[in-house]
């Protein structure tokens, strides 16, 4: 392993330091060395929760879901070639193996370099600890094949299930707010922590890659553990009740990560991610009768119970009629055009968010889902949205922002997330 990969690059500590501080000394190697890293890890004070960043599988996936997420698009810059986006990897590896520890950046941080020089770290993650973050990465199907040309080499490796989402029935896609050639979700229980991660990772990135687009979102609407709660989106009701847990090993096999008998080799391991910007209309929402609202879900909206009855994690009976013979959960219902019986058994790991960007030019909430699903095949997504065009909820909703990310396997120690890409 070369001394660049054991710690930021030359170009990544010159994105750190910004292109006014370009001409700055950064040191007689080209990186900062490993073992500076492994020495502040060790003598560093308890710094809260933390997820391995190296693994199997990429952290963020199965983790149980933090309460805060921050998710950012990013394009490569114009000119840059295969190494640039090497560097660019390692260079996010290597800090998001640090953050999700709870340390800087780097090794002088925000506080330990130079006083002439910028800091390497922002500093305001400083005293917050490691906060449960996780760093998860994802590849862009225009990072393989831009217009038809394969600016990275890396062509030839593009899954064939990665390519742009077919047009979905009700999409009001802002492009300014969809697709990107690289994406990383920042999930943490503290907001600031997760702001502070996607921050730094856009600045080391200056001169490589820029922030196409990104998200805020808070109030999880999903859950990836039976010990976590199920939690309520802004329509009210819970929300990911048969979410795929994380020690649901079959489940996850079969629907969430791709398999070494999948193609191509390089993700197995690793998961699709489908990101769509779900605006709701809450104030018209806000105007139906409780009664309708259930009608429209599918579920009782105190106790998340199926209409067919039962509790909450009762299995929804989609043959019960009432005396008129007229179906219990209604054939247009969210839960049963969702439900996997209705759509040949495919299911997905959802790790959702609410969020609220303010208020619109008209007075009204800027608000709704973050849906972020994890799947073996991008494929499971399509025939689940397909099936949910009738769904009753279209009217007070709209999908106004779109991307699909190939997500790789977890990075091995000493190496950095997509090495596999260009072995």
């Amino acid at each position: 392993m070369s001394e660049e990969d054991e710690g930021l690059s030359r170009r990544g500590l010159l994105g750190l330091v910004g292109a006014g501080a370009a001409g700055l000394a950064v040191g007689a190697s080209a990186g900062i060395a490993g073992g500076m890293a492994i020495a502040r890890a060790e003598d560093a004070e308890d710094a809260g929760s933390d997820d391995d960043f190296f693994g199997a599988h990429q952290a963020g996936i199965t983790t149980p879901v933090q309460d805060h997420m921050h998710f950012a698009a990013f394009d490569m810059m114009a000119r840059t070639d295969r190494a640039d986006l090497i560097s660019l990897l390692q260079d996010w590896s290597y800090a998001a193996s640090r953050m999700t520890r709870g340390l800087e950046v780097s090794a002088t941080g925000a506080v330990g370099g130079s006083p002439e020089a910028p800091p390497d770290d922002t500093g305001e993650a400083l005293g917050l600890g490691a906060s449960g973050l996780t760093i998860t990465f994802g590849f862009g199907p225009t990072l393989f094949d831009s217009d038809g040309v394969d600016r990275y080499g890396i062509g030839a490796q593009r899954p064939a299930s990665l390519t742009k989402l077919p047009a979905f029935l009700g999409d009001d896609l802002d492009p300014e707010s969809s697709g990107g050639e690289l994406c990383i979700q920042a999930c943490a229980d503290d907001p600031q922590v997760a702001v502070h991660a996607i921050r730094n990772l856009s600045r080391i990135a200056f001169g490589r890659a820029k922030i196409r687009w990104s998200q805020m979102g808070f109030g999880r609407t999903s859950r990836t553990t039976s010990a976590q709660q199920t939690p309520r989106n802004l329509f009210g009701y819970k929300d990911g009740t048969a979410n795929i847990l994380a020690d649901d090993r079959e489940a996850l096999a079969e629907h969430v990560w791709v398999a070494a008998s999948d193609s191509p080799a390089w993700m197995a391991g690793g998961s699709y991610l489908v990101a769509r910007k779900i605006a709701m209309l809450i104030e018209t929402w806000d105007r139906v009768r409780l009664s309708e609202q259930d009608a429209i879900v599918g579920r009782d909206k105190g106790a998340g119970a199926p209409l067919s009855g039962g509790d909450e994690f009762t299995e929804p009976d989609l043959q019960a009629v009432d005396a008129a013979g007229a179906p219990v959960i209604p054939a247009r219902s969210h839960v049963r055009l969702a439900h996997p019986d209705m759509n040949g058994g495919v299911r997905l790991l959802r790790r959702g968010y609410n969020f609220v960007d303010g208020n619109n030019d008209l007075g009204r909430l800027d608000a709704g889902l973050f849906f972020l699903s994890y799947q073996r095949s991008p494929e499971q997504f399509v025939t689940i949205q397909r099936a949910l065009s009738t769904d009753a909820m279209n009217e007070y909703v709209r999908h106004v922002g779109s991307g699909l990310w190939a997500v790789p396997p977890g990075a091995a120690p000493g190496s950095y997330v997509g090495a596999g890409l260009f072995g």
